[in-house]
């Protein structure tokens, strides 16, 4: 049986595309949202875990955002979460909740959050060229076993990196639009 799927591929790289879209989406440019505190992981329970399985979270006025923990011995390793997760927010413990005031978007706000949205962008790059590499390696293995021929693993190979190519174009498209909207050019 052939290891190389090039259905896998794409689905993989299309997975790598929505993953950035959604983190990019949890960048804020002017309101709360529930979604900003969706790439916060917390580390209880001796596992790392997203926020929302540990707290409800809601956006009681439109600059505030409110964290509700389940646990009460969960608000402290929440709050650190929160803190380090590197989205400017600056937790208010209320006993089991917690305020998050949203602040006003400076010049260097913005540019924080521009390059997070690179750093965003790099890491799903290198899940793509990671499936480009699961997959090159695929081909070779199939070459090796007999299953195809050296003309086809060069064809596939070339199908490969045009699919990886266009993917990473999206990727950038979709980093240079947010990082647009954040920085308000």
């Amino acid at each position: 049986m052939a290891a190389y799927d090039k259905a896998d591929l794409e689905r993989r790289m299309a997975g790598a595309v929505e993953a950035l879209k959604h983190d990019l989406n949890g960048l804020r440019t002017g309101r709360a949202s529930t979604a900003l505190l969706d790439p916060v992981t917390v580390e209880v329970y001796g596992s790392h875990m997203p926020l929302v399985q540990v707290a409800t979270v809601s956006v009681p006025e439109p600059r505030m955002l409110s964290v509700q923990v389940w646990d009460k011995s969960n608000v402290g390793p929440v709050e650190k979460a929160i803190r380090s997760a590197g989205l400017g927010l600056n937790p208010i413990n209320d006993g089991q909740t917690l305020r998050l005031p949203i602040p006003d978007l400076t010049e260097d706000r913005r540019k924080e959050l521009a390059k997070l949205a690179g750093k965003y962008a790099e890491g799903a790059r290198i899940a793509v060229r990671n499936v480009r590499r699961d997959g090159m390696d695929a081909l070779k293995t199939d070459e090796k076993k007999g299953v195809i021929s050296e003309d086809e693993r060069k064809r596939h190979e070339t199908e490969v990196q045009k699919l990886t190519d266009a993917t990473v174009a999206e990727l950038d498209a979709a980093a240079a639009a947010k990082e647009k909207e954040i920085l308000g050019k």
